[in-house]
């Protein structure tokens, strides 16, 4: 009785990485951004809203914790 509905014009389908590190929080626009995630949980993610980086030869990307649909449990 509740979940995420996903149209299926969606042509773009959701990703799947693990978190390997989390930020510290801080503010935005005046309010407190808590973080809720945490080292080894599986997330699901649009494409586009990573953004792909290389360091020391290894790929990772940064995604803003509000751009997360989901946490795989």
């Amino acid at each position: 009785k509740s979940g995420i509905v996903l149209a299926a014009t969606v042509k773009e389908k959701p990703q799947l990485a693990e978190v390997v590190a989390v930020g510290p929080g801080g503010f935005v626009d005046g309010n407190e951004v808590k973080m809720y995630l945490n080292v080894g949980e599986k997330v699901v993610f649009n494409k586009f809203s990573a953004t792909e980086i290389k360091l020391d030869g290894q790929e990772y990307l940064i995604i803003r914790q509000g751009d997360i649909l989901a946490v795989i449990e």
